[in-house]
């Protein structure tokens, strides 16, 4: 072998271990978890709609290629965990409720301050978009207090009550342990009954045994869970389809990554977030198709009953506005904006409730 050819090969090689470097440089791994598992529709949206499209459409159209390490259920945070867990950097972007951080975004609960909205998660997004969008602290908190940014709003499916025995009035539900999250317990506390926090994780067990009696559940919940062996009666009181989830990324993770494929994440994000409110308004008839096939007893009561509830609670969002306007938070601003915008899509409260 002359020199020339020791020179040629040396250079191919360094040429190489060039590419391969530059190759490595291109690739971004990001970690995206949530403590509920893919059967919660938003979570099978985040593993069969965000994480596909945002890898597709990055190797489409930048020089960059992502890829996500995916950890849902518990996997990598727990529900209640997942807020801290970006914020800490142990995920890049997680999915969860903001039912389960009272203390630190009380007022992003805020479509459970007002029961018995829109039923329609399409417009329940609307309606938060329209706070959102008025209300710079909603998204800035997340950066300011938190070190993470807000990507998308996540609407659920209407939710009702599930129970194991059957129910017709307000009155009957007085004592009864019912299971609820965070802020909505509330919705028990006011109708008499005994309010018990749980999480999706652990329902079937609890209703099994004896935990709880019932659960304020969206159907799919009912059904992806199994919640119907354990409690037959489905009632569709119609509390509202809430939207206080939300999709962030840890802030530094975010400040690295390249500006395109910043723009194809946020692109996705808008995307995904308008999925949760269509997939969830396409999927609840059936849902409830469902649960009466595999023998739920499914019910509507009277206007009365759901007019009764509402009356019990007619009050509360006054005293929920003065108390987080007393915590320096925008509380009466954001519920009187929510209730206009409802009301501005066409829903009608059984109760109008007021600030004051």
């Amino acid at each position: 072998m002359n020199i020339r050819t020791i020179v040629q090969l040396l250079a191919a090689a360094a040429l190489l271990s060039t590419a391969g470097s530059a190759s490595a440089q291109e690739t971004i791994r990001l970690r995206i978890a949530s403590g509920h598992p893919p059967a919660n529709t938003y979570v099978n949206l985040m593993q069969n709609f965000f994480v596909p499209e945002v890898t597709k459409r990055v190797a489409a159209k930048t020089k960059y290629k992502v890829e996500f390490v995916e950890g849902y259920g518990g996997a990598m945070v727990k529900v209640a965990d997942t807020l801290e867990g970006v914020q800490s950097g142990i995920i890049d972007v997680g999915g969860y409720c903001f039912c389960f951080e009272p203390s630190n975004l009380p007022l992003h609960a805020f479509q459970v301050m007002l029961p018995f909205g829109t039923m329609d998660p399409v417009m329940s997004l609307k309606v938060a978009r329209a706070v959102y969008d008025k209300v710079p602290y909603m998204s800035k908190v997340f950066e300011d207090k938190f070190k993470q940014k807000l990507i998308a709003l996540i609407a659920d499916n209407g939710y009702n009550l599930g129970t194991n025995f059957e129910w017709n009035s307000v009155a009957e539900l007085k004592g009864q342990k019912l299971a609820g999250a965070g802020l909505n317990l509330k919705w028990l506390e006011f109708a008499g009954a005994v309010p018990v926090q749980g999480s999706l994780v652990e329902a079937y067990t609890g209703m099994q045994t004896g935990v709880y009696n019932g659960w304020i559940m969206f159907p799919s919940g009912w059904i992806n869970f199994k919640l119907y062996e354990q409690g037959k009666y489905y009632t569709e009181i119609g509390f509202g389809a809430i939207t206080w989830h939300g999709l962030t990324v840890n802030s530094a993770r975010w400040a690295k990554l390249p500006k395109e494929v910043q723009d194809v994440i946020l692109e996705v994000a808008k995307e995904y977030e308008a999925k949760t409110g269509t997939v969830n308004k396409e999927n609840y008839p059936k849902q409830i198709a469902d649960l009466k096939a595999k023998g739920g007893i499914v019910r509507q009561l009277p206007d009365k009953v759901r007019q009764d509830w509402a009356n019990s609670l007619a009050a509360w969002p006054a005293q929920k506005a003065k108390e987080l306007d007393g915590q320096g938070l925008p509380g009466t601003q954001v519920l009187e904006i929510a209730l206009k915008a409802a009301e501005d899509n066409g829903h009608k409260w059984p109760v109008r409730y007021t600030t004051k």
